[in-house]
Order: structure tokens, then sequence, then C-alpha cells
């Protein structure tokens, strides 16, 4: 087949243009240097919390709105299997904003925290926050190479190009002008291709709707209570827990990545950052709204009309590809241009807050923190700078192994639910908890989502839960209930008990002091001194009421 080269100059023209407001915004983040009161690397990492309220939403939007939110929503609603319930993204998307804005944006950001591992450095020291950034770091590693492989799927499909060169292309851009400008560049860009994402999937949809192919949209208002429209998907009882396990799975698992936590911090004050949570809640639905379309669209087309022709793509073991598929077959070819350039933009956008938020904790909570104290600000920066690329290339490395690094990234997405999000909570808004609760929480929330199984890892469950069902073609015992949810609440609910327990333990000396390998003992004396101190600032000495009485006479 020939290059489409049209759509491959469209596609080269679009990432000039995205590279070239990259440059533009990495001058403006050396102006901000120089304003700046802090260290140039968190201008780099933050922005010198200095971002504007427009800007912040638009970036905070286009992190999440990834290849993944809108090929996979659509894949969802198209899929026989599962239909428009089982697109869960756009709702979990909504909860993540929601409950960011409610309960994360302001105890991170009015403590002036640069990324979200800073917490538990400042309770629980270097050693256990290494510990903890390393499922983080690799899930982003993963989440660049599923990203870029996606995009090298629907280039290929398109423009008939090899998706060899659009791994690559895309990759080396990214990397580029994220080195050029940390989160100025990132921002910027990302206001870009979130235009282009919206502009270019709704242009999409009418050409898709009056496709000639498709000869009706059935929905649930036009038909009687008898109709069932197969698109929209059905949820049955013995389904239910599988279905709010994935949901809280992408909600609650997106309160735990460093990208939101970048935006969070480089707001200028705590209101600025919970409004870009509460508005990028509205627009990250409405951007799902095309993917739900399309979705609908492909599984309403009667395909042996296209040049696809039969079976349709379902039947190949083609759904993931049904988006880009839909616009190839469905609607003119400088609309299926248009098409793989909100993709393409929607993968960039993530990819390049991913790269820059793994390197910014590599950079501040390992390099800085623990392996070299005496690191100065300018080291800093090409750790950063040198962990973005590694990062980029690991990513773009593993692209080309195809559908297993899709399934350790939804691992890498399980660990992170089960692990960090209850960490987080327990470090924001439980006192009590440390190190001995958090280590706890880590291996029982580690321990049980082992041994509940893994069928992507080929990982038979040892604990089998209530529904749970062996699939007649392959064998595998697949879970139905929410066991991920389980785990989460295990680990959550250690955090506590067990940091009381430890408490509990060497300050009524049932074991010694000198047993308090974390310091529990050390951390409540230092505390108490510090009340202490500060009831006694507080408390008016002779002196202090001598000269009140005086001012008051005169």
């Amino acid at each position: 087949m020939a290059i489409n080269v049209v759509g491959l100059v469209a596609v080269v023209v679009f990432y000039v243009l995205i590279l070239a407001i990259g440059v533009w915004a990495s001058k403006k983040s050396k102006k901000e240097e120089k304003k700046c009161v802090g260290t140039k690397s968190e201008v780099t990492m933050v922005g010198g919390r200095n971002i504007s309220l427009l800007v912040g939403i638009f970036t905070m939007t286009a992190t999440w709105v990834g290849g993944g939110y809108i090929m996979g929503t659509a894949e969802a609603v198209y899929s026989p299997s599962q239909g428009l319930i089982w697109a869960t993204g756009p709702l979990a998307y909504v909860i993540t904003f929601f409950l960011g804005g409610m309960f994360f944006a302001k105890p991170m950001r009015s403590k002036r925290y640069v990324t979200m591992m800073d917490p538990f450095q400042h309770r629980y020291g270097n050693s256990f926050t290494t510990f903890l950034l390393l499922p983080a770091v690799i899930s982003d590693v993963l989440w660049v190479a599923c990203i870029l492989a996606a995009l090298g799927g629907t280039i290929s499909l398109i423009l008939d190009l090899s998706s060899t060169y659009a791994i690559i292309l895309s990759a080396a851009v990214a990397i580029t002008y994220t080195l050029l400008g940390g989160l100025y560049s990132v921002a910027y860009t990302d206001v870009i291709q979130l235009f282009f994402i919206f502009i270019s999937l709704w242009i999409c949809v009418p050409f898709l709707v009056l496709s000639p192919a498709i000869s009706e949209i059935k929905f649930p208002a036009l038909l009687n209570q008898s109709q069932q429209v197969h698109w929209m998907g059905e949820l049955k009882l013995e389904d239910a827990g599988k279905w709010i396990d994935e949901l809280l799975l992408l909600a609650l698992g997106g309160l735990s990545y460093q990208a939101l936590y970048q935006r969070i911090l480089s707001a200028s004050s705590s209101l600025q950052a919970q409004i870009t949570c509460f508005s990028a809640a509205v627009l990250v639905f409405i951007l799902g709204v095309p993917s739900v379309i399309i979705g609908a669209v492909a599984a309403s087309a009667d395909w042996n009309q296209t040049a696809y022709g039969y079976p349709p793509p379902f039947e190949r073991g083609e759904a993931g590809k049904v988006l880009p598929l839909a616009l190839q077959y469905l609607t003119p070819t400088w609309v299926s241009v248009l098409g793989i350039g909100a993709v393409a933009a929607a993968v960039m956008s993530s990819m390049d807050s991913v790269l820059l938020s793994s390197a910014s904790m590599i950079a501040r909570n390992i390099y800085k923190s623990t392996l070299r104290k005496q690191a100065s600000d300018k080291e800093c920066l090409w750790v950063i700078r040198l962990t973005v690329l590694l990062v980029g290339l690991g990513g773009m490395g593993l692209a080309f192994v195809g559908d297993s690094v899709f399934s350790l990234w939804l691992v890498g997405g399980d660990l992170i639910y089960c692990i960090i999000f209850p960490q987080l909570i327990c470090v924001l808004h439980c006192p009590c908890a440390n190190g001995y609760g958090a280590a706890t929480g880590y291996f029982f929330g580690t321990l049980l989502r082992i041994l509940s199984g893994e069928p992507l890892l080929g990982l038979t469950p040892v604990l089998l839960f209530p529904g749970w069902r062996k699939d007649e073609v392959t064998g595998v015992v697949l879970q139905y209930f929410p066991f991920r949810t389980l785990a989460m609440l295990v680990s959550l609910l250690s955090i506590p008990l067990a940091s009381y327990l430890a408490q509990l333990i060497f300050t009524h000396h049932l074991l010694p002091h000198t047993w308090d390998i974390l310091g529990v003992v050390k951390e409540e004396r230092e505390t108490a001194e510090m009340r202490d101190e500060n009831v006694e600032e507080k408390l008016p000495t002779a002196s202090d009421k001598l000269l009140a009485t005086t001012s008051t006479i005169c």
C-alpha cells in the first residue's frame, strides 16, 4: 500500500507546530527562573508556582485525555461484550478531579510541596519513600510505552506508515520540548493539543454519523423498553463487583499519580488548585463524548459496505483499533487525517506529563534527598533532563514489545491503587500514621493483590473470592469480586492500626527503645517539645503584661 502523503505532511506540520510552541515556552521558563524566588529546578518541576488558572485547567485536562482515554472509551462502547455502561473512563475521571479538589489539592498546595513524595519523605524518611516511589516510576515508564504503541498502531493504520517511525518521531518531539522548558513547555503545548483534540474529534463526528454504511443509530429514548440497544451494554448483578472495582481503580488510582500533583502544586494558591481540579472534571467528561459517539457509530455500522469488509473489527480481534478504523473507513481521507492528529495530540499531551513527573520524583526524592544531598541546583536540573531522556527512551523501547507492556501497565496501575493511594490518604489525613504502619500497609496491600492472581501475567489466584468463574475457552480463573478494592481497604486500615500499636508498644516500654529502628518514640518526643515551645511562646510574660498596661494608659 502507498503511503498517505497528504496525511503524513499534515502530521509532520502538527509536530513542528507543537515543537515550536515548546521552544517558545522554554524561553518563558528561562525568564521565570530570573524572577522566581525558588530554585531553577523548582521552576522546571512546578513552573515557579505561577501557572495561570486557564493554562492550569487545560494542562490538567490534557494530561488525562490521552490516547488510552479516547481509544479505550470508543472500544468499550463498540465491544458487544461491554457497551457504554462499561466505558467507566469519563465517570471515573470526573470522580478523580472532584475528590482531588475536595480532599487533596489544599493539603498538598498549602504546604508548598514540590512532588507527591515530599510528604512521605518528611514523615517516614528517605528509605521508605524510595521503596514507595519505585512502583510509581515503573508505572510511568510503562504508561509511556503503552501510549506510544497505541499511537504507532493508529498512524500505521491510517497513513500506511510503519509504526516504528511514528513511535520514534512522537517520542523525539515530546522528549525535546520537555527537556527544553520543563513544566512551562508541557503546559503550553497541552493547551494547543487540547484545542486540537476537541475541534478535530467534533469535526469527525458528523461525517461518521452521515456515513453511507450507517443506516441507523438506535438510542434508548426512541425505543420501547422491550428493545435493547446493543452499544449501551448491560450490567448484570453478578458483574457488579467487577464494574465497581474497575471504576474505583481508575477513579481513586488516578489520585496517586505525580502528574496530577505537578499541576496542583504549580498553581499560585490552594484555591486556584481546587478550581483547576473542579474545572478539569467538567472538561474531561465533555471530551469523552466524541469517543462514545464514535463507538456507537462503529457498533451500528455495516462494515460489509466499506473497504474493510466482513467480518467486523470485533470478530477479527481489532476492537482496540475501532476508533482509527472508523475514521479510516467511514469518513473522507482529510477527516481521518484530522482524527489521527487528535490521537497524536492526546498521546503527546499525556506522554510529556509522564516524562516530567517521573523525572521530578527521581531528581528530588531520590538523587537530591538520598543519593547526593549536597547536589547543586544546576546538578539537579541535569538529573531531571537525563531522567526525562532515559524514561522517554525506555518507554519508546518497550513500545515495540506490544501487548505484554499493556498488561504490565495495568498491573502497575493496580499496585498504585492498592498501595500508594491508601498511603497517600494516611500521610495527608491521618496524623497518627508512622513508618511501622506505612510498612505494614505496603506489605498487606501487595501480598493480598498478588494472592488474588492476575490472568494478564499468568498468576493463578491463591485466594478465590465469591463469584469467581473459570473461562470456558482458556480455563483461566476470573475474579468478579472487587478484590483490588479489598486489597486497598486492607492496606488503608492496616496503616493507622499498626501505627497505633507500634506507638503503644514503645511508649509503654513493652519493647526497649533501642528496638525502635524507625524512631517513633523520638518523633513523639520532638512533637511534644515543639508543642510545649509553641504554648510557651503564646503565654504572656510579666513584661508583656506591664507593656500592655502601659499602652492602655497612654
